[in-house]
């Protein structure tokens, strides 16, 4: 570009070198291609060596200029965005399609603005959005598939066996496919046009090269001159590698016609004053866009501007060309140094970028350092990380020197938190299936306990079944509904038996309880008839009607002590003592546990009478002893009393339970006579 741009300044310049030949150089100059560097421009003998020592000088200072603008930046970014655009007026649409950042769009964002650019754009205009979208497609893109092979190998599973079909890879893929078909059918028919159209502008430059040795009217050769810079402006667009050599060569041998006019100096003349004075305004177009704000639309004006300079306007004369050239040049640079700082600002946004950039690899790389050892804290982990993968593709660009190196440090600093990650589930997939196979064995048990009938036997252990599936941990995923629900039902199944039974026990207590009321209502109503006996009868039967009803509901178990409160003040009023009392009342317990004759129910009643007789003995002996203590003091003092009291009460009560053994005793010494004289007679028989 840099040779383009000298080249092109040696255009408006001037370049002429002299030759010592005649015309008949002259001639085969113009018969081939020449470089323009020998490019020999000359009408005959005399007026060659006239101007000799001049234009040799001048070629000279053009060829320094052109050394010094082979340097000139700001000349080759408008002639290489030019060239671009010289294929197709279309192409210039590119500069107002806004390029988004796309760094930080998702997957998904990004298939949907390449389904829109697509649809709505000339194919020509898109290519370098398109580029930097699949770029950025296939970084997120290959990130993700690595994050998923990785979890696939962690899971136990053979990294050459990893498949992975995703819709949103497959989306992208159909949108690209139509893009590139568009596009090189776009191109396959440019191709030809633009081939075409090249073959035209090189059949011009021949023709123009041609009309110096024409004999004719210098009128009509400047006729058809004007004729072939009309054709040459609507030639149509070539390609754009051929663009800027083709325009040198045909503005190098618009400059030999206008030397070759010097014998009609006033066509010639005419043609530069209209030159210069369209040059002039573009110059002052140039320059005005120093107060353009909107820099890319300033850029995208000078652009316009050099086109114009290049392919619409013709030479000036000798000497204004170098200066109306520069003026359009150094315009052309402040707008390039405009660029340059605003680029320069970019750049230090880019580092601050950077810098966040690096923050946030930096804790994710913490994280990853400390991965968490439970589901909990990973999963929280899991979307502190994810939040930061958000906010490093919204933190914008960085330095481009360093965009590869920064996206390959977040890249590897996410992998490793995902290996940690993946490792522990990958351990705690183990775990799970050893849970599996626990909840299974209590599953069996469950299931094979769930039309038991021995309500007190199992109710306890299905209970502790429960309690022990809650507390094992969790197992697979695809296992855990069907294994909790196969439990679930197995318990429920059970326990809606059991409350089932319970509802038709539960009943048939409240009903006791209404009987039980009722008679505790006609005790209230008891009046005693001052015959002992007959009263004693009287309440005894009362304590047998009570007996009879059996079991309540437990949270009315208080009508029992207020009864028995009744029954004793009834018994103390007929001169029954407290200790009499309990054994009558234990009479008729008795007498029930006979008429059941149930030898489970009485040895049980036996050990619990046993237990309460050897509990009172050693409650006597703990106050027996504590009374040695006071074996010095009086029996007026008051612990002593309170321990003398305590004794007496253990004391009596333990005559009473020795009673009620005896009672006991009397009954299953009766229950096995009976026994033993029904098994004599049986023998008789």
């Amino acid at each position: 570009m840099q040779e383009n741009d000298g080249k092109l300044q040696q255009a408006e310049g001037g370049i002429e070198e002299t030759s010592e030949n005649t015309k008949g150089q002259l001639e085969e100059s113009t018969q081939a291609e020449p470089k323009l560097s020998q490019e020999v421009v000359s009408e005959n003998e005399e007026e060659e060596k006239k101007p000799e020592k001049e234009t040799v000088s001048e070629a000279k200072s053009d060829e320094k200029s052109t050394e010094k603008n082979e340097s000139d930046e700001h000349i080759d970014e408008i002639d290489e965005s030019n060239a671009e655009d010289a294929e197709d007026s279309e192409n210039e649409k590119r500069h107002t399609i806004p390029v988004l950042d796309y760094h930080a769009m998702s997957m998904e964002n990004l298939v949907g603005e390449l389904q829109r650019l697509v649809k709505n754009e000339k194919v020509q205009a898109i290519n370098k959005h398109v580029s930097t979208i699949k770029y950025e497609f296939d970084q997120k893109f290959q990130e993700f598939l690595d994050e998923k092979k990785e979890e696939f190998v962690s899971k136990g599973g053979n990294e050459i066996d990893f498949r992975y079909n995703s819709v949103t890879k497959r989306q992208f893929n159909e949108v690209y496919s139509d893009f590139r078909e568009k596009r090189d059918q776009y191109y396959k028919q440019l191709d030809q046009s633009l081939k075409a159209n090249l073959q035209k502008r090189l059949d011009i430059i021949e023709e123009l090269k041609g009309l110096i040795d024409i004999e004719e009217d210098i009128n009509t050769t400047y006729h058809n001159f004007k004729d072939l810079q009309h054709r040459w402006k609507n030639a149509g667009p070539i390609p754009r590698g051929n663009y800027n050599d083709v325009w040198r060569t045909y503005h190098h041998h618009m400059e030999i016609f206008y030397d070759f006019l010097h014998l009609n100096r006033e066509l010639r003349d005419l043609d530069f004053k209209h030159n210069l004075e369209e040059k002039q305004k573009l110059v002052e177009r140039a320059e005005a866009l120093a107060n353009e704000p909107d820099l890319g639309k300033a850029f995208r004006e000078l652009q316009t501007l050099h086109k114009i300079w290049k392919e619409d306007i013709g030479p000036v004369a000798k000497e204004h060309r170098e200066e109306i050239w520069e003026k359009f040049s150094t315009a052309t640079k402040a707008m390039h140094h405009r660029r340059q700082e605003h680029f320069h600002e970019l750049e230090k946004v880019y580092e601050k970028n950077l810098e966040k950039k690096q923050e946030i690899i930096a804790s994710i790389a913490k994280i990853a350092e400390n991965v968490a050892d439970n589901h909990r804290g990973i999963q929280q982990q899991i979307k502190e990380v994810e939040a930061l993968r958000e906010s490093f593709f919204k933190a914008g660009r960085v330095p481009q020197k360093v965009n590869e190196e920064t996206w390959s440090q977040f890249k590897e600093t996410v992998r490793k938190f995902n290996r940690t990650k993946n490792a522990f589930y990958k351990n705690q997939k183990k775990e799970q299936q050893q849970n599996l196979e626990k909840k299974k064995e209590l599953l069996e048990l469950a299931v094979s306990l769930k039309d038991s009938e021995d309500w007190d036997e199992v109710t306890p252990q299905m209970k502790r079944i429960q309690s022990d599936w809650k507390k094992i941990g969790h197992v697979p995923r695809k296992y855990s509904d069907k294994i909790w629900k196969e439990f679930k039902n197995a318990c429920n199944h059970y326990f809606d038996r059991l409350h089932s039974e319970k509802n038709e026990a539960h009943k048939e207590e409240f009903e006791n309880f209404k009987k039980k009321s009722e008679c505790l209502d006609r005790l209230k109503k008891f009046q005693l008839s001052g015959d002992k006996k007959k009263d004693i009868e009287d309440i005894k039967a009362f304590l047998a009607e009570w007996k009879k009803y059996g079991r309540i509901p437990y949270n009315k178990k208080h009508i029992n002590s207020k009864f028995n409160k009744i029954v004793d003040a009834l018994f103390k009023k007929s001169g029954v003592g407290k200790q009499q009392s309990e054994l009558l009342k234990y009479g008729n317990k008795v007498q029930e546990l006979a008429k059941t004759e149930d030898n489970y129910a009485i040895g049980n009643e036996r050990v619990f009478v046993k237990r309460k007789i050897d509990e009172v003995k050693s409650d006597i002996r703990q106050l027996e002893n504590n009374l040695q203590f006071f074996s010095g003091n009086s029996e007026d003092n008051p612990l002593v009393k309170e321990v003398i009291n305590k004794l007496d009460k253990q004391k009596e009560a333990l005559q009473t339970w020795k009673e009620k053994m005896k009672k006991l005793n009397i009954l299953e010494h009766k229950l096995n006579k009976e026994t033993e004289e029904e098994e004599n007679s049986n023998e008789e028989e």
